[in-house]
C-alpha cells in the first residue's frame, strides 16, 4: 500500500512560483508512473501534467506547458511540480497520484494511489 503525501502549497502572487512535493511512504515508486492534478469546487478534477518511471518521459496539460515542471527524484521516493508564472485560473487543490499502469493512464486520470492534496492559492 502506497500513501502519498503533498506538500509546497501557499498562497502567491500572480506571476510568482511555488514548488509541490508528494512523498511516497510504505513502498517504492521508482517503477511507477506519477501525475499532478488540480480541483476546484465544483469542478471535475482534471489532470495537470505526467511523469514515467524514470523521468525521461512527462506529459502537461496545455494550459501548463512552458509554465509547470514535473519532476522525480527515485532515489527519495519523492515527485515535484514546479510551478512558475502562476496565474489565478490556477487556483486549487493539487493532488498527487500513482498509477500501476503506463505513463499515458495518467493522461486519462487512471490512477490506483492518491494523496490528500495541497492547497494553492493566487492571488491577482
Amino acid at each position: 500500500q502506497v500513501q502519498l503525501v503533498e506538500s509546497g502549497g501557499g498562497l502567491v502572487q500572480a506571476g510568482g512560483s511555488l514548488r509541490l512535493s508528494c512523498a511516497a511512504s510504505g513502498s517504492t515508486i521508482s517503477s511507477s508512473a506519477m501525475g499532478w492534478f488540480r480541483q476546484t469546487p465544483g469542478k471535475e478534477r482534471e489532470f495537470v501534467a505526467a511523469i514515467n518511471w524514470s523521468g525521461s518521459v512527462t506529459y502537461y496539460t496545455d494550459s501548463v506547458k512552458g509554465r509547470f515542471t514535473i519532476s522525480r527524484d527515485n532515489a527519495k521516493n519523492t515527485v515535484y511540480l514546479q510551478m512558475n508564472s502562476l496565474k489565478p485560473e490556477d487556483t486549487a487543490r493539487y493532488y498527487c497520484a500513482l498509477t500501476l499502469e503506463s505513463v499515458l493512464a495518467v493522461t486519462m486520470g487512471r490512477m490506483d494511489y492518491w494523496g490528500k492534496g495541497t492547497l494553492v492559492t493566487v492571488s491577482s
